[in-house]
């Protein structure tokens, strides 16, 4: 294709802005899912793994269309690496007990959801405490 060629077929940005249906239609896709993978982050956070970053793709989801969106990734993404940066300037024990926290938060919600009488189940083990109050 020429580059008079390229000018003449519209990107699909500029097709959807043509079309208001569809770009209410595109609108409420992106919002359906960018939600739905915030929502799946905030799950996620108390578990070992990448909670957080989860959150943050689905802001960045939600901030191709919405402004509020951009806004609050920003801001996110600011005190985020304010957390990091103060983290990394602590002494040893702040870091270990900060760590301690991360882990009891973990074990807490592992419990919570039953997870740790499943694996103790796995190897034979039948303890009561282990049984989560929730299920």
């Amino acid at each position: 294709m020429t580059g008079t060629e390229e000018q003449k077929q519209p990107g699909l940005r500029a097709r959807l802005d043509a079309n208001p249906a569809m770009r209410l239609l595109w609108r409420g896709g992106v919002a359906l899912i960018g939600g739905a993978v915030v929502v799946l982050g905030i799950i996620l956070i108390p578990y070992p793994g990448p909670g957080w970053l989860v959150v943050f793709a689905g802001l960045a989801i939600l901030a191709t269309e919405f402004e509020w969106a951009r806004r609050l990734l920003t801001f996110a993404r600011g005190y985020y690496n304010r957390w990091v940066a103060w983290l990394g300037r602590q002494s040893w024990p702040v870091k270990l007990l900060v760590s301690a926290g991360a882990c009891l938060v973990v074990l807490a919600m592992l419990w919570l959801f039953g997870a740790l009488h499943l694996v103790a189940g796995w190897i034979g083990l039948d303890w009561t405490w282990l049984r989560s109050p929730i299920f």
